[in-house]
């Protein structure tokens, strides 16, 4: 098939984008290319492979590269309630507005696959599962923004959204903000971490099974079609302390403090049922503790230095 996929040298993009050319799809890839680094330079020998320079606000790219593709998954964000906050205006026109004109462009013979964060849900109620049928009730302009481009793939009725966990794992363009893999930094260099309100609980997946469940809701696209779906491990529904917990089973030096005073910023607090996409046929490969060690494994390599004397 041909697949547009808009922000496609990111976090996700960067794993997504070669399994997609590896499965025999033609990839356009829209970025703005701006960190000028080279998460994608491995898949330029695929003559499959199309890279645009261009930002995913743009209507004139959107007029020209909308109508060829079979499938559009905007993965083109501003990502995190610290960022959104920094630049509110980007944030809704990328998060929100940049989805609902690329929508508006699509025919119904075409096929929306679009990421959702489940910080839509909030502060969930205690020891109640958050499943599709709950309120969503975002608490930031990340949040709100995802929700409001869910809402408009879903009523055009070409779409299927993935209501993402918080994602980890290592990839060609790192993040090191998402929890697992901040709190993994922090055991491997600063041996520990201070925790605010460590008893706050959210659901975790591994980026590789975020890719695999983007090719399950394309091939299983005609049953899934104008639904939304959480993805997540069903065995990871952990509080910050828990995750510091199975952080330190593989790093026993790691040393982890809950501070008696002082409150997270992002007050995200909620366990979540993917029973839905489980019952697709849909299966994680990477639990928890697998992602965590092959972060250790990936954090050899990394330093995080610039401006460090050592």
């Amino acid at each position: 098939m041909k697949i547009l996929i808009t922000g496609g040298a990111g976090y996700i993009g960067s794993i997504m984008v070669p399994r997609l050319l590896d499965l025999g799809h033609e990839v356009t890839v829209l970025d703005t290319f701006a960190s000028g680094t080279t998460e994608l330079a491995a898949v330029c020998a695929n003559e499959r492979f199309t890279p645009v320079r261009g930002d995913a606000r743009d209507h004139r790219i959107l007029d020209e590269l909308v109508p060829k593709a079979d499938v559009i998954i905007p993965l083109a964000a501003l990502v995190g309630a610290p960022l959104c906050k920094a630049d509110p205006i980007a944030a809704k026109t990328t998060n929100q507005d940049a989805v609902i004109d690329a929508v508006k462009r699509t025919s119904k013979s075409q096929i929306v696959l679009f990421p959702v964060t489940n910080s839509g849900y909030g502060i969930g109620e205690s020891g109640k599962f958050c499943t599709e049928e709950t309120p969503l009730r975002p608490i930031s302009l990340y949040g709100v923004t995802k929700v409001e481009a869910e809402k408009a793939v879903l009523d055009n009725g070409n779409g299927v959204t993935l209501r993402l966990a918080t994602v980890f794992g290592m990839s060609p363009r790192m993040r090191l903000d998402l929890l697992v893999n901040d709190f993994t930094w922090r055991a491997v260099t600063d041996r520990a971490v201070v925790i605010f309100e460590g008893h706050f609980k959210r659901n975790y997946i591994h980026v590789r099974d975020v890719v695999k469940g983007f090719e399950h809701a394309l091939e299983n696209y005609d049953s899934m079609r104008g639904e939304a779906y959480n993805l997540g491990l069903s065995d990871a529904n952990l509080s910050k302390i828990e995750l510091c917990q199975r952080i330190q089973e593989q790093v026993p030096s790691f040393v982890y403090l809950e501070a008696p005073i002082g409150e997270d910023p992002d007050k995200r607090d909620y366990i979540v049922s993917n029973e839905k996409v489980e019952s697709t046929g849909w299966r994680p490969e990477w639990p928890l503790d697998r992602g965590i060690a092959e972060l250790l494994r990936g954090y050899r390599m990394i330093r995080n230095s610039r401006y460090s004397n050592v």
